[in-house]
């Protein structure tokens, strides 16, 4: 009965070179996670462990033989980076080219448990697990920190290219970018449950998690604005792919964690968001989906909300600025996207009391405030969406837009309104057009700029992201390797690497080994400790 679960962000970086700069976007991207491990100080031996990683295990059954993958489905080669787009292809080169870096280089392990790399040709920082929707905000807008500590960095050599990051999803030309959602959840749930139930969801969601695009279609190639980024590039409802033939509902099976007791949900429709509203619900709404799924409690008005033709209708809701489109279901019936997103919302607040009545214990707070957000939004957006634009991403930026092209008697073609989407979620503050409405209180924010360095800094201190960022933190040549579920000490009195397993991703946390960890002066100590019989 919470919002509660481990969940985490994971965000590509748009990247786009000064003037007179020649390296690639590949080239660039090692750059800057370059720049921030010297910044930081974690240029060490610490490397990312691929042992535990298979992108071609789909969540329907079977595994994707690797030569029938396109080349950027291969993420699990540390010696190429995986390109992107449909016309992609793997090769290596030769050293010396400037455009493949070390992969170790351009691959660190944050002291805040997050991971920082290459992905994909852009900049990614992949969040450390948090259990909350607030706290995935605080640890997701440290990722904002991070790469705009890594372009300060750039600044200070003449030698190193000009660089800019902007927190989107799309280059103008027709290329787009993830920001990835992950949940975990009980593997007992059917698949075909999560497909059936969680589309209509995400298809209708656009309506308070979109950040806002200049131009439709995926080249902007018609003159307008729509809600989502994402949107245009979705083309399949089901599949495993991330880069190509972009499904609704992504099928990869790599929990990261205990694969008998978990299923890790890799959502990839969603937009990067930089109102900490829209992340907030963004994540809260859809944790509170998946635990209808895990309690059995999905009500009949959830079954008749299946639509004719999903993919359709996620890029109509998008292009529809007034929110009056009516979505064709599978039985012929008619919905607004507000009108599901209010199904949803409705049966979720009925459950939940269900719940708390059924179990004597009141509704944690996170829950109440999820709920209370998502019920005032929905009802708002139907009345009066301007007043939204404080918590709804694609209505501030709209509003902004707006009073340029009524300033500047300006069509939606014209340059300068792509120019100012681009330059909306500039990492830099002095840059970006949200930073400065972020600093003027023009929107409503969750968490405090003290609160955010710290995160960039320090891992959240309840899931196992806490052992991971701290042991990197307090033994950094010692850590030869880890990942997500791992932790590979080199410990001299041993005669090889060892390697510490962290497969329950609510173990590892302060309350769980901090006193060991602040018992133990350098990564043997630990190790002995952790091998002592209890």
């Amino acid at each position: 009965m919470s919002v509660r679960r481990i969940m985490g962000i994971e965000t590509e970086y748009g990247i786009l070179g000064g003037d007179g700069v020649r390296q690639g976007p590949m080239a660039l991207s090692a750059i800057v996670v370059a720049a921030y491990a010297d910044r930081t100080r974690r240029a060490g031996r610490t490397r990312w462990s691929y042992e535990d990683e298979d992108p071609l295990r789909d969540a329907r059954g079977w595994r994707l033989d690797r030569a029938s993958a396109h080349p950027s489905q291969l993420t699990d080669r540390p010696a190429v980076a995986a390109p992107s787009g449909p016309n992609a292809v793997t090769h290596r080169r030769r050293p010396g080219d400037g455009e493949r870096e070390d992969p170790a280089a351009a691959n660190v392990i944050l002291t805040n448990g997050a991971r920082l790399y290459v992905d994909h040709a852009h900049p990614e920082y992949s969040s450390p697990e948090v259990t909350n929707p607030l706290d995935g905000v605080l640890w997701d807008r440290a990722g904002e920190r991070v790469m705009l500590d890594a372009v300060r960095s750039l600044t200070t050599s003449p030698a190193l290219p000009d660089v800019a990051l902007y927190k989107n999803n799309v280059d103008g030309k027709g290329a787009t970018y993830g920001t990835h959602e992950n949940y975990l959840m009980d593997r007992s749930v059917p698949f075909g449950d999560v497909v059936r139930y969680l589309t209509p969801f995400l298809v209708t969601r656009q309506v308070f998690t979109g950040s806002g695009r200049v131009g439709i279609g995926p080249a902007g190639q018609v003159p307008g604005f729509q809600l989502s980024q994402r949107a245009d590039y979705i083309e399949a409802e089901v599949g495993l792919e991330t880069t190509l033939r972009r499904p609704i509902v992504n099928t990869r099976d790599e929990p990261h964690a205990d694969p008998e007791k978990y299923r890790r949900l890799h959502v990839i429709v969603g937009d990067a968001n930089c109102l900490e509203v829209a992340t907030y619900l963004k994540l809260g709404t859809c944790a509170l989906v998946l635990w209808m799924l895990e309690t059995g409690r999905v009500p009949l008005a959830w079954e008749a909300l299946a639509l004719a033709d999903p993919v359709a209708e996620f890029h109509a809701v998008s292009h529809d600025l007034t929110l009056t489109h009516r979505l064709t279901t599978a039985d012929g019936r008619e919905l607004t996207a507000l009108e599901i997103q209010r199904v949803y919302s409705a049966g979720i607040a009925a459950a939940v009391a269900d719940a708390a009545r059924e179990s004597g214990e009141a509704t944690d707070e996170a829950t109440l405030d999820v709920l209370a957000r998502w019920s005032s939004l929905l009802a708002r957006l139907d009345d009066d969406p301007s007043t939204c634009a404080r918590e709804v991403e694609w209505l501030a930026k709209l509003r902004v837009l707006e009073a340029m092209r009524r300033r500047d008697h300006l069509a939606w073609d014209h340059p300068k309104l792509a120019a100012l989407d681009l330059q909306w979620s500039d990492v830099r503050p002095e840059r970006g057009i949200y930073a400065r409405l972020r600093a003027s209180g023009a929107v409503e924010t969750l968490v405090t700029d003290d609160d955010v360095a710290r995160a960039a800094v320090r891992p959240p201190s309840d899931t196992r992201a806490y052992f991971r960022g701290e042991v990197v933190r307090r033994y950094p040549d010692q850590v030869a390797a880890a990942n997500w579920d791992c932790v590979i000490l080199d410990v001299a009195s041993e005669s090889a690497l060892r390697r510490v397993p962290m497969l329950e991703p609510e173990r590892g946390t302060r309350a769980h080994v901090g006193a060991l960890l602040d018992a133990s002066p350098d990564a043997g100590a630990l190790l002995a400790a952790l091998l002592a019989p209890t």
